[in-house]
């Protein structure tokens, strides 16, 4: 069987957390052997570690996305290390800055100093960290440069950015993650933009319960389906606001309306693996391999899952 790692998702999404048992059984059984589970806030990285100390297979992460940022307690950073100490399988993430129409709410400034700060933490503790960015990848990159290479290197989710912009993010240890986000930008682009990454960089990620695959065929589709009501806690829902296919419900075809309580299943990176493949002319197997290959080195570091 085809052994694949998801890169960056959010299991302990108060959408989906109550399903996640059911979501991995049927997730593995597709072939995913690890899940990179990424914390948003101070309010989730419990569970992200509760979750790791259930499941062998899930890698957890914890840091302060930017849609939090002004939610934080004066203790954040603190807090952040004695998870990331207390946790030697744990990497940073997710972090990042964001010119998005929810971002652009949140002060800027404030983003890169929150941001930095995490940098410097996943550096101090030879972690690797997960970015988000959205319209901001000037800024991402010039943040980058000032603070130095991160000798661990960092993950680039949902990359959407333009070719012209790899090889610099590429030099300072970025490696690039394709979620269903990349379907929605137009082919020619994103072939290009594929065709111009190392193949030693390359990751697949799912961001699920988020960025679900768009599909001339929907039917083939993993879908998450639940009652209205979610568990308590912070959705991860709509961190991602700002690529192009953020929060695109499924269309009901019976009667047209839509369901908005439909989520990506991490299942769907089977559909991703194919679309990424067919754009860079490789088999399933040999991306697979490749992706896999990549993820598992970059999340081999002390105390890593990965390594036992």
């Amino acid at each position: 069987m085809i052994k694949l790692f998801d890169s960056h998702c959010h299991l302990q999404d108060p959408r989906i957390i109550d399903m996640v048992p059911k979501i991995i059984k049927t997730t593995t059984e597709a072939g995913v052997v690890y899940f990179a589970v990424n914390g948003v806030s101070e309010k989730d990285w419990h569970l992200v570690k509760e979750m790791s100390d259930q499941y062998p297979c899930i890698v957890p992460n914890f840091g302060l996305h930017p849609r939090f940022i002004t939610e934080r307690t004066p203790n954040w950073l603190k807090t952040l290390r004695g998870f990331l100490e207390s946790t030697p399988p744990a990497a940073v993430g997710e972090i990042g800055l964001d010119k998005g129409s929810f971002g652009r709410k949140i002060d800027f400034a404030d983003q890169v100093d929150v941001c930095r700060q995490q940098l410097q933490l996943a550096k101090e503790l030879e972690r690797p960290a997960s970015i988000h960015c959205v319209r901001a990848f000037g800024d991402l990159l010039e943040l980058l440069k000032s603070a130095g290479p991160v000798p661990s290197g960092f993950i680039l989710h949902s990359y959407l950015g333009s070719a012209e912009m790899v090889p610099e993010f590429a030099k300072l240890g970025a490696y690039f993650s394709f979620s269903g986000f990349l379907m929605s930008m137009k082919e020619s682009k994103a072939k290009k933009m594929l065709k111009s990454i190392p193949k030693d960089r390359i990751l697949l990620e799912t961001d699920a319960p988020d960025a679900l695959p768009k599909l001339s065929n929907p039917d083939s589709l993993y879908l998450i389906e639940k009652e209205a009501s979610s568990a308590d806690g912070i959705s991860s829902g709509g961190i991602n606001e700002g690529n192009p296919s953020e929060k695109s419900p499924v269309e009901d075809k019976d009667n047209g309306k839509q369901a908005q309580e439909i989520h990506n299943h991490p299942a769907n990176i089977q559909h991703v693996l194919s679309y990424v493949a067919s754009l860079l002319e490789l088999t399933k197997k040999e991306l697979a391999e490749i992706s896999f290959a990549n993820a598992s080195r970059l999340f081999s570091y002390e105390g890593s899952k990965v390594l036992q």
